[in-house]
């Protein structure tokens, strides 16, 4: 299989990476500003819903949810292939790879218990752990273990969600996630950063394992997919772009078709807690996967031009993601913690801190990598991995 230069196969990620973590934050950000059963459920909001916000719902679910999460999941495989590659070309083993998961998962408990129990890291490290093995496999035997291991997870999903809402209970939600929405509330207007911490330990010390159970039939196929596109050459200009360009366009109106039918039934269903669940997490996964890869077909040839102002900083945001996504959360808890604005901002004023927080990346992602080689905890996790201080300012 022909290979490219190393420096442009990482080009061809970055900006794919830059869409991605910012999409991330549009998706999370009702959790940041708003009690975590809002997530999901619009009803779960402490602010009066508005008569726009249940379109403002339907726009989130149709575009960005799911999506993004599902995108980053597919460039973690492909980025898990490209350092195996890299890796053996050096004479090392899995052994490297191994250890940059296991200071990914030391990150993510960090960053779940004191920033944001949102937090997705410690799941990748884990379902990363499993794909480890699987990355020596064909692209083909991947891929087909992949969709086997995606539309197994979304079937079974769509049976337990649909039984649950078919059985007309908990239409408004566990009285338990109520009462810790009310906890969290309290906290963020009347408690402090040792409250918060203190929350998250005795209320929900274990739900980064839930993360981790719940995500291992959507987010190892989609990383093992993304290995497999990798190798294909979906990132790096093997596929004819113009086939790829067709195909992906089809996949995203096609899976977009299906997403807005399952935004409708949910609507006329009322929103309910249940309902919102199963679109959420029984309907969506099968209509969302072509939107996933399409995404990343649509995005991987689209390379940062010279003179160019708004791409290469979507790449640079892309380069410093992991930096980047543990910047949003810090920003977010000084803004809804600090600033006690938690549960005060509907969904459109949520979005403001959105773009807000998206044009703070791109302007300082590119300024900061014109001097130094990488994001500064890209940095950290890289010298942890190497076990050794990697050089971190670039040469005059």
């Amino acid at each position: 299989m022909p290979q490219l230069p190393a420096d442009r196969r990482l080009a061809s990620l970055d900006l794919t990476r830059g869409v991605a973590v910012m999409g991330i934050l549009a998706a999370n950000i009702v959790a940041f500003g708003q009690p975590f059963i809002a997530y999901t459920w619009p009803g779960g909001f402490a602010t009066p819903p508005g008569t726009a916000d249940p379109w403002l719902w339907a726009a989130q679910f149709v575009v960005i949810d799911g999506k993004m999460r599902g995108l980053f999941s597919l460039l973690f495989g492909a980025g898990m292939a490209l350092f195996a590659e890299r890796a053996a070309a050096r004479g090392q083993g899995d052994l490297l790879q191994l250890r940059r998961l296991a200071w990914l998962f030391a990150f993510g408990l960090l960053h779940f218990y004191f920033l944001w129990r949102g937090d997705i890291l410690a799941s990748y490290a884990v379902c990363g752990l499993l794909v480890l093995p699987m990355l020596r496999w064909s692209p083909v035997t991947q891929i087909g273990a992949a969709m086997t291991g995606y539309l197994f997870g979304a079937v079974s999903s769509a049976l337990v969600f649909g039984g649950w809402w078919a059985s007309g209970t908990d239409r408004a939600g566990p009285a338990s996630e109520h009462l810790d929405a009310q906890r969290e509330t309290a906290i963020a207007h009347g408690g402090g950063y040792v409250e918060y911490v203190t929350h998250a330990f005795a209320a929900h010390r274990w739900d980064w394992l839930d993360g981790i159970s719940q995500s291992f039939t959507e987010t190892v196929p989609l990383m093992l997919l993304g290995a497999a596109l990798y190798r294909l050459g979906l990132f790096d200009g093997r596929i004819d772009r113009c086939a790829q360009a067709r195909w992906a366009l089809a996949a995203v109106v096609i899976g977009s078709v299906l997403t807005v039918l399952i935004a409708a039934w949910a609507m006329r269903d009322g929103l309910s807690y249940t309902g919102t669940l199963l679109a959420q997490y029984g309907l969506q996964p099968v209509a969302r996967l072509p939107v996933i890869v399409g995404f990343a077909a649509l995005l991987a040839p689209w390379r940062p031009k010279s003179g160019a102002w708004f791409a290469p900083r979507v790449a640079a945001a892309g380069r410093m993601a992991f930096s980047n996504y543990i910047f949003t959360s810090v920003v977010m808890l000084l803004v809804f913690q600090a600033l006690g604005l938690f549960g005060r901002l509907d969904r459109m004023a949520l979005y403001g801190i959105v773009m807000v927080t998206c044009v703070a990346m791109l302007g300082w992602s590119q300024p900061w990598l014109a001097r130094f080689r990488y994001g500064p905890l890209e940095w950290l996790w890289r010298s942890l991995t190497y076990g050794k201080r990697m050089p971190m300012r670039k040469q005059a």
